[in-house]
């Protein structure tokens, strides 16, 4: 905003005689502002705008690692459950019904209840999936108690059958380099953390899925996937593992 001109100016030049009308809008239009707040009344006040509600800032990861940890108390579900979803965003927005952030845009929460959910216990899934997660915040949060983690995988009576895991996608922005590597050995140690607190699971690993940008998606998610599937494919890990190609079905010849 323009500054006001000065409160006791000097006597009246040509100049600041020219400058008078300005000020007067400008006085004017500060004097509106004030007036319009003056208008409102202590029961507007008191009223249910939530913008003049004092609220604690609670981040989606803070509120959905708090709803996870809460449902991992659930014994009885956690003796049920015969699948756990392990990932970022895509695990976590299968929860979702009505898009927070785009009215009128759905998630896949009746997908998941008709397939996941109670009404069919025979498939009753665990879902562990945070938006944003890197694969190191997963190994924080897989990784036991004891050994400074949060214990996601430990809860009491958990003995799934199967994981399902697709992680890597978020850790190639922000990337270290070379990008490819680094995602490898994150889904690595997490698909190892994983086996350790849950060894008679078969693992599901999923390929990461592709960006709106097609030299990313040749340079490295091409890249990282064809990784993944060899390391699900090795002697190591086959016997473990199963590996599950989405790409192909999200991208088209030009590779968007």
């Amino acid at each position: 905003m323009t500054a006001l001109p000065p409160t006791t100016p000097t006597a009246p030049t040509s100049h600041t005689r020219r400058r008078t009308p300005r000020r007067r809008s400008v006085l004017a239009w500060a004097l509106a502002l004030a007036t319009a707040g003056a208008l409102t009344t202590p029961a507007q006040a008191a009223g249910g705008s939530l913008s003049i509600q004092p609220t604690p800032r609670v981040e989606h990861w803070q509120h959905r690692q708090s709803a996870i940890e809460q449902e991992l108390q659930d014994r009885t579900r956690m003796a049920a459950t015969r699948l756990v979803f392990v990932g970022d965003s895509i695990a976590d927005f299968w929860l979702f019904d009505d898009n927070p952030w785009v009215s009128g845009q759905k998630y896949g929460r009746q997908v998941w209840n008709e397939s996941f959910a109670g009404d069919t216990p025979q498939n009753l899934a665990l879902n562990i999936g945070i938006s944003g997660d890197r694969t190191e915040h997963l190994l924080h949060r897989i990784k036991p108690h004891a050994a400074g983690g949060l214990g996601h995988l430990n809860a009491v009576g958990l003995r799934p059958e199967f994981l399902v895991v697709m992680l890597g996608i978020i850790n190639t922005w922000a990337a270290e380099s070379p990008v490819a590597d680094s995602v490898l050995e994150g889904v690595r140690a997490v698909l190892a953390a994983a086996h350790e607190r849950q060894p008679q699971a078969r693992i599901v690993v999923q390929s990461i899925l592709p960006t709106n940008d097609p030299v990313k998606n040749r340079e490295v998610m091409e890249v990282v996937n064809q990784r993944l599937q060899a390391l699900a494919r090795c002697p190591d890990w086959s016997t473990l593992t199963g590996w599950l190609d989405l790409m192909p079905g999200f991208v088209d010849a030009s590779g968007l």
